[in-house]
């Protein structure tokens, strides 16, 4: 199927019931106006982090289901799958072929090797704090060869995920074949997990090196040209990366809203939303929440550090069972410029500030994504955390069919649904329309959405301060 301007629904495929049969009926049941497409969380055989150190692309893990499962939910919703293009589990059939057989291993070019990446005499100190680094030490880990012999392999992310050789053909036969594969399962788009660390080289950082990166994105994109699929480059860092990727005319992801949002809904000012949203491409993902925390550093330089500082620490005071240790190294975080809650405990679990927030991010440029525990207004899950010390786990809750039988009936949850609907089925949001923005005082905005093709026009006024809002389409209320 074909990407439509719908909301996505972000989910694990267990998330939501225990696999992908019960995730269709709870769809079917509850959520199929509301939602017009479903980013699959890692469906594939893997070996940690929740699936993103995955062990082959061309079949599911049994626990979730079959291709089958997934094509049946493809008929009715756009799908988006993950690509981590910067590694592989060091559990995969290739790396342990390449630790049996080292340089005999018709794979041993598809991973990074740290030793023969640096010349003679490096890595300097220097070499390794420049680099970006998710650790506090350098990017690699040992491998044991079976002849009793060993090396190092780049490895930026977990211990299990081993990073990439892009650079060879082994490689990018690798990424080839495996981008090919999704698309014949129904893809409708790919998201390039972790893309930005994908190209390493001398002298740089290692992170969003230009011009390679473009030129990985262009093979990445030859690879799919006899496809409808669209990519969607997932980088969290500073605005002017994604925009930089919307220049060359791909989907990106609007990570700052989430605080900008915050710090608008905290302060009551709407100054900083309508300058931000002014900036926004149509061609963007917006989101409130995902499967990790909460990005600060997205949104530097659109609020300023003094803004910023201010946020984080409103947040941590009034948002619901929200604590600073919760995304710091007790809990096993590797990106402390991530805050871990779910929205609504954000918003100190409170409805009214919450459905402002959704509002607000369905009127702005793009299509709204949300993440499965907002979809049901969802709490914090502080055993969940406890259990697993995992910080990012306050977000990742299980929801059981019994369970999301009785928090579809919430008010607050009714409502959202409505939202959805609304958004789903009104002209007005067409991405190729017209949006205007403005601020009537410094607390109020107004984004009024309207289609290039007809008269359809919708409009919301929100006072920040006062947390009320009015919203007409084509001239007529809309109470949801």
């Amino acid at each position: 199927m074909k990407l439509q301007n719908k909301t996505m629904l972000i989910t694990y495929a267990d998330s939501l019931g225990n696999n992908l049969h019960d995730l269709q009926e709870v769809m079917d049941k509850y959520f199929k106006d509301a939602i017009g497409g479903i980013h699959l969380l890692p469906i594939f055989p893997s070996t940690g982090d929740r699936g993103f150190s995955p062990t082959r692309y061309d079949q599911i893990d049994p626990k979730f289901g079959t291709w089958a499962d997934v094509e049946k939910l493809g008929e009715q919703y756009y799908l988006m799958f993950d690509f981590m293009i910067n590694h592989l589990s060091k559990h995969s059939d290739q790396y342990l072929n390449y630790q049996k057989n080292k340089d005999n291993s018709k794979y041993k070019d598809l991973f990074l090797n740290w030793n023969k990446f640096w010349s003679q005499g490096r890595p300097t100190k220097e070499d390794i704090d420049l680099i970006y680094k998710r650790k506090d030490k350098a990017p690699y880990q040992k491998i044991e060869f079976a002849d009793g012999t060993s090396s190092k392999v780049w490895n930026t992310f977990g211990d299990e995920q081993i990073d990439l050789d892009i650079r060879s053909k082994v490689t990018q036969k690798f990424i080839k074949d495996s981008l090919q594969g999704l698309a014949k399962h129904g893809a409708s788009m790919i998201r390039l997990d972790a893309f930005a660390y994908a190209v390493k080289k001398l002298d740089t950082n290692d992170f969003f090196v230009e011009p390679e990166i473009w030129e990985l994105l262009d093979k990445v994109k030859e690879y799919l040209k006899n496809t409808e699929v669209q990519l969607l480059p997932e980088i969290h860092e500073h605005y002017t990366m994604p925009m930089k990727v919307s220049k060359h005319g791909y989907y990106i992801y609007d990570f700052a809203l989430p605080i900008v949002l915050l710090y608008s809904i905290y302060t009551g000012k709407s100054n900083r939303l309508a300058a931000w949203l002014r900036k926004s491409p149509m061609k963007q993902f917006t989101t409130l929440d995902t499967h990790d925390g909460i990005g600060v550093v997205d949104a530097k330089d659109i609020l300023s550090d003094d803004e910023l500082e201010d946020t984080t620490n409103e947040l941590y005071k009034v948002g619901a069972n929200v604590k600073r240790k919760y995304s710091g190294t007790e809990y096993h975080n590797l990106d402390i410029y991530q805050i871990n809650t779910t929205y609504y405990s954000a918003l100190g679990d409170d409805d009214q500030k919450y459905f402002l927030a959704r509002l607000l991010q369905i009127f702005a440029p793009g299509i709204p994504q949300i993440y499965y525990v907002g979809l049901l207004a969802g709490r914090n899950d502080l055993k969940l955390l406890e259990e697993t010390k995992e910080g990012r786990n306050i977000n990742r809750h299980y929801y059981s069919i019994d369970e999301i039988d009785q928090e579809v009936k919430r008010p607050v949850v009714q409502k959202l649904l409505n939202l959805l609907k609304f958004r789903n089925n009104t002209p007005a949001f067409d991405l190729d329309g017209q949006i205007k923005i403005e601020t009537p005082s410094e607390n109020e905005i107004t984004i009024k959405r309207s289609n290039k093709d007809s008269d359809d026009i919708a409009e919301v006024r929100v006072n920040l301060k006062e947390l009320s809002y009015s919203v007409e389409y084509n001239g007529k209320r809309i109470d949801f």
